[in-house]
């Protein structure tokens, strides 16, 4: 069920991947010789290079202007043009500078982060091992060239661990297996041969070595040519969401405000136009207007803390409070929950009884299969086969390997030929037939390598010669015409054939990859060793064999699920292999969702489906873009954590993609989280990482929000109460820039552990709530002050008692608004802990301008008068009954 990639698409310049072998090269005008370097050289210019055609980065000035389509950066562009039309001409600077330092801090943030991606791929380059020629007439030179300066006709010589450079029609292979993962999501490897088969880039070599010809490079690979289908607008993700909901019931807001302004003093205190500059300022004096600087310089210092060991980059910002906001993620297992390797599981044999003897004739043939049939690389199988032998005390002593025919294209069993010493008749368990008379020897495949010369029967040295099987269970098991039976051999029934089918169907539904393993004693000969002798065979057992966890996985896992993240595996194996490997790692699988059981489902039943499902198996790529999906619309907000093309499309569709950076190109081009490694603890870190950055965007509009509401509710009260503006335009701005000001310092608090339990996310209604619950407390904070005032200036003259009625209620505002950054910070005990020293800075600097300010040579300027001492003293009262009230009222909230 996984994705199948059009092997026919593949293209080079001149030629297709159709035709036989000879048409292809051809019409490649190459040859087994390989390319001239002087032809290479113009292939490259005319090919360009071998790279993958993602996203170009967008240069800085294109980001500057993608940044003004922010909500609030378009909320205060309005102002500030509404404030230039009226001549508020420090109103409207103050706003141009604000909005051009927001859009700095996030296209240099966004820039970064790219190239810190581009860091990354410098770090994954790799060289291919091409074959050319210097001169037309000069003999070809093998050497490594950089995979970029591959074109169509280059001979590329393959070994294990390559990766697959380009899209190859192979020449010749020599037992290539090769792991394709990333192409269609299946973590066993697949064998290919030549000629004739196709090599994709993007694989990579598991074992044996191949010869190939480049037939495509760069965007015309089958890789590049599956990315358009994949890319689209994306869906807004929550921070989108969230961040459009506020600002547009701001905007309301405003719009709602300015006019009740001026209809009030136009009735009440009969002003005309006059009052709009003032309506102006205080629709600015609700909006947040450092939001975009606050929101872009909390996730950028997020962003650069995770980027500073190269561990995690953020390539787009608001993915970073998307990540915290994470409340389910979807994986895949091989190579996330599991390694790409094998371990040994169990050894059963016929009846489903442990049997030693079973993993012991494993090893024997695994072993003499590494040494003697010439492997490129280690078989991971056999390999894990040996190791789980030895650390049972196995070996092979007194097993001599004469021969040995290993797996291939087509053929999923491979044979050993070994010589038992002291092997007389008897001494070995009566498992074995008697032997097979006549010739069993065909011609030798030219991988295979004798260790000696076999010997005629009358030469040949003492001992008898047992001729060792494993492989897939069906093709074994049809070879066999005996059976194991506590140490003796009979005949296998039709029963026994059923039953014995059955019983390696069970282990491989239980999540393990399944070797039968059989024997046959056989004569010695001088004739070569074929695949036409495996018959008449007698089982032994069954071996069985899993991926190895990944070490981190299990810690992993429960630090996620401690911090509110619901783990869910989205897989194209075996639901069997998926639900194991889950169990092991102390995860629930429950019942697994299978392809099947996705493609009958409606996308309303789907999502109640995947809400309550943590196995989905056998998925192709359409079905994990369909399960992300799904979880999206049940209200969750979902990451993919994915590296292959077949991930594509669900990482498109998710709330946040994540790549490692070893995945293939399109799929780190198209994730918003780099991970320096496949590994879900590297998560852990992001996770929290995001949540505090959300954090400090909370805590920023909570005080922001409800200390301008309380504000605005103050002025209309106070307009429709004195015959003067209860604050002057120019004091309004002043006051705004030193609040916002003091509150990027809330970008270095320390919200409490509480807050890295759960997904954080911008709620436009809880922030609302909050906001007009102490707005309210804010605006009574204000109207005690009017009060004060009276108190304080009634014997003032009128000229002189405006001027400290508009510094006595700046001086307020102030010290109110440094009491809310202390007591409404991050966390749930915000008000009983010590802020970090930045804040303290902050507020302390907070107040001293709100009580020096109006004293200073700048306070007459500004409309303002020095106050008499009874009015700090009567302040004291209403600034300790506030902050009381405050407290209160934030730890009723937060419990």
């Amino acid at each position: 069920m996984a994705w199948a990639p059009d092997r026919s698409a593949a293209r080079g310049g001149t030629g297709t991947t159709t035709g036989t072998t000879l048409e292809v090269l051809r019409a490649l005008e190459s040859g087994p010789r390989g390319l001239p370097e002087a032809e290479a050289d113009a292939r490259l210019a005319r090919h360009g290079e071998n790279v993958f055609p993602g996203r170009r980065p967008d240069p800085w000035p294109r980001r500057f202007a993608r940044s003004l389509r922010d909500p609030f950066t378009a909320v205060l562009l309005s102002l500030g043009l509404v404030s230039a039309g009226l001549a508020a001409w420090g109103t409207a600077c103050v706003i141009a500078v604000l909005v051009t330092v927001s859009c700095v801090l996030r296209a240099t943030g966004e820039h970064r982060a790219d190239r810190s991606a581009a860091a990354l791929r410098e770090l994954l380059a790799t060289t291919a091992t091409v074959r050319r020629r210097p001169a037309e007439t000069e003999e070809p030179v093998t050497r490594e060239l950089p995979v970029e300066q591959l074109v169509p006709g280059d001979l590329v010589l393959l070994a294990p661990g390559d990766l697959v450079p380009a899209d190859l029609r192979l020449l010749r292979t020599t037992g290539l297996t090769v792991h394709e993962a990333a192409l269609t999501g299946e973590s066993a490897p697949v064998a290919r041969s030549a000629p004739g088969d196709l090599c994709l880039q993007g694989g990579s070599v598991v074992s044996g070595s191949a010869t190939g010809v480049v037939v495509a490079t760069g965007a015309d690979t089958v890789l590049s040519g599956a990315v358009p289908q994949e890319r689209g607008r994306r869906l807004p993700g929550p921070f989108d969401r969230s961040v459009n909901g506020i600002a547009w019931t701001l905007v309301r807001c405003m719009l709602l405000v300015a006019p009740l302004v001026l209809l009030a003093s136009a009735l009440v205190r009969g002003r005309g136009m006059e009052t709009l500059p003032f309506a102006v300022a205080v629709a600015v004096g609700l909006t947040p207007e450092m939001l975009p600087v606050v929101v872009t310089t909390a996730l950028a210092r997020g962003a650069a803390l995770l980027a500073r060991g190269g561990e995690v980059i953020v390539r787009r910002l608001p993915a970073l409070h998307d990540l915290g906001a994470v409340d389910v993620l979807c994986v895949d297992k091989t190579g996330t929950l599991t390694q790409d390797r094998p371990v040994f599981a169990c050894a059963v044999d016929a009846e489903g009884r442990d049997d030693p003897a079973v993993l012991h004739w494993a090893a024997v043939a695994a072993l003499w299969t590494l040494h003697l049939a010439e492997l490129p690389a280690p078989d991971a199988l056999d390999e894990a086969l040996l190791d789980a032998d030895e650390e049972r005390g196995g070996g092979a002593d007194g097993v001599e390997g004469l021969v040995a025919l290993p797996c291939g294209p087509g053929r999923r069993i491979a044979s050993a030929l070994v010589r038992v010493a002291g092997g007389e008749p008897g001494t070995l368990p009566d498992l074995l037939p008697d032997p097979v008379p006549g010739s069993l020897w065909g011609s030798l495949p030219g991988n295979v390598r004798p260790l000696q010369p076999l010997r005629p029967a009358g030469g040949a040295p003492a001992g008898r010669y047992v001729l060792v099987v494993k492989g897939a269970a069906e093709d074994v098991l049809e070879r066999c015409t005996r059976v194991s039976d506590e140490g003796h051999a009979r005949v296998i029934s039709a029963a026994d054939r059923t039953r014995l089918a059955a019983r390696a169907d069970a282990l491989a539904g239980s999540g393990l990859r399944v070797l039968a393993v059989a024997l046959a004693e056989r004569p010695a000969s001088t004739s070569p060793y074929a695949p036409e002798d495996e018959r008449e065979l007698t089982l032994v057992g069954f071996a069985g064999l899993q991926d190895a966890l990944a070490p981190t996985a299990a810690e992993a896992l429960a630090v996620l699920a401690g911090r509110g993240v619901t783990v869910k595996v989205v897989t194209g194996d075996h639901p069997g292999t998926a639900a194991r490997a889950c169990r092991e790692l102390g995860l629930d699988p429950g019942e697994p969702l299978t392809a099947a059981r996705i493609d009958a489902a409606d996308d309303a039943e789907l999502a109640r489906l995947a809400a309550r499902t943590t196995v989905f198996a056998r998925c192709a790529p359409e079905h994990k873009a369909r399960v992300v999906r799904a979880l999206r619309t049940g209200g969750t907000t979902t990451g993919f954590l994915g590296d292959g093309v077949n991930d594509l499309a669900a990482l498109h569709a998710a709330d946040v993609g994540i790549c490692p950076r070893d995945g293939v190109a399109v799929a780190r081009e198209a994730a918003d989280v780099v991970l320096a490694s496949k590994d879900l603890t590297a998560l852990d870190r992001a996770v929290v990482t995001g949540r505090r950055s959300t954090g400090h965007i909370t805590a920023y509009l909570r005080i922001t929000l409800s200390s301008n509401l309380g504000n605005v509710i103050a002025m209309l009260a106070a307009g429709l109460l004195l015959p003067f503006l209860p604050m002057l335009p120019a004091q309004v701005l002043v006051q705004n820039l030193c609040f916002d000001a003091a509150q990027l310092a809330l970008a270095f608090d320390r919200p409490g552990a509480a807050a890295h339990l759960r997904p954080v996310v911008l709620r436009p209604r809880a922030l609302f709530r909050f906001m007009t619950r102490f707005g309210l407390l804010n605006a009574t904070a204000d109207l005690a002050t009017f009060g004060v005032l009276a108190l304080s200036v009634h014997s003032l003259g009128a000229e002189e008692g405006q001027a400290a009625f508009h510094a006595g209620w700046f001086t307020e505002n102030l010290l109110t608004q440094a009491l809310v950054m202390l007591l409404l910070r991050a966390g749930r005990d915000a008000a009983e802990r010590r802020a970090p020293l930045p804040v303290r800075l902050a507020t302390a600097g907070l107040a001293v301008v709100g009580l020096l300010l109006p004293l200073s040579p700048l306070g007459p300027a500004l409309g303002m008068t020095a106050l008499p001492p009874l009015y700090y003293a009567l302040m004291a009262v209403v600034l300790t009954l506030y902050g009381t009230a405050l407290a209160a009222a934030h730890r009723k909230a937060r419990t």
